[in-house]
């Protein structure tokens, strides 16, 4: 598993470098705006408290007259949406600075806005990847890494399973027809780690197969 800086001209959009000769780029793909606005950010659950807060407000302190009630909500209302733009606003820059990437032989995410890298993840360092699948076909793989090797979770956020901090586990987050990538991720990984690695003993010309 390695850590890419990306500050340098990409050989090809969302790898670090040109795919070593036999690696088959298999699907490519970006998080979907709004979905990840509202499940990663919390979009959601700002704008009800902004609107369950107007409301209490206007109970309380308004007389009952509509121009009083608008009166009372109106600010609260405001700053709610400014909130939610600001949320909107991260979402689509996540999105848009962000490339998933699997190939034949791991899955490369290119993410991060002002500090950009790429996390490749070898099929034989992923012990398990689960699929996060909702109505509308948007969904979430994530990838439970094997070995010592432990990523940052504020710095892969928001590409992360939510709440494993422990052992944090890179995600494709909020990505549109996310159970078709998965099974590609799945038929790649089987192939690829089914394959045996060959190694050539010295002195002689004899393999072995691993």
């Amino acid at each position: 598993m390695q850590d890419h800086d990306d500050f340098a001209i990409e050989p090809v959009p969302g790898l670090p470098a040109t795919p070593p000769k036999g690696e088959v780029v298999l699907w490519q793909g970006s998080p979907h705006a709004l979905t990840l606005a509202r499940e990663a950010m919390g979009l959601t659950w700002v704008a009800a408290y902004f609107v369950a807060l107007a409301i209490w407000r206007a109970s309380v302190v308004s007389d009952g007259s509509v121009m009083s009630v608008v009166a009372v909500m109106l600010p609260y209302l405001a700053i709610g949406l400014v909130a939610c733009g600001i949320i909107l606003l991260i979402a689509t820059v996540q999105a848009r600075s962000t490339v998933y990437t699997v190939t034949s032989a791991r899955v490369a995410m290119r993410i991060g806005a002002a500090l950009t890298v790429t996390l490749n993840l070898p099929y034989k360092q992923i012990g398990a990847a689960s699929l996060d699948l909702k109505r509308s076909g948007t969904g979430t793989i994530a990838l439970q890494t094997l070995g010592d090797t432990r990523l940052s979770f504020l710095m892969c956020w928001p590409h992360v399973r939510p709440w494993h901090l422990a052992h944090t586990q890179p995600a494709l987050r909020c990505i549109p027809d996310a159970a078709r990538v998965a099974q590609i991720l799945s038929e790649a990984a089987e192939t690829r780690v089914s394959q045996p690695f060959v190694t050539r003993t010295a002195p002689s010309s004899a393999v072995a197969a691993e």
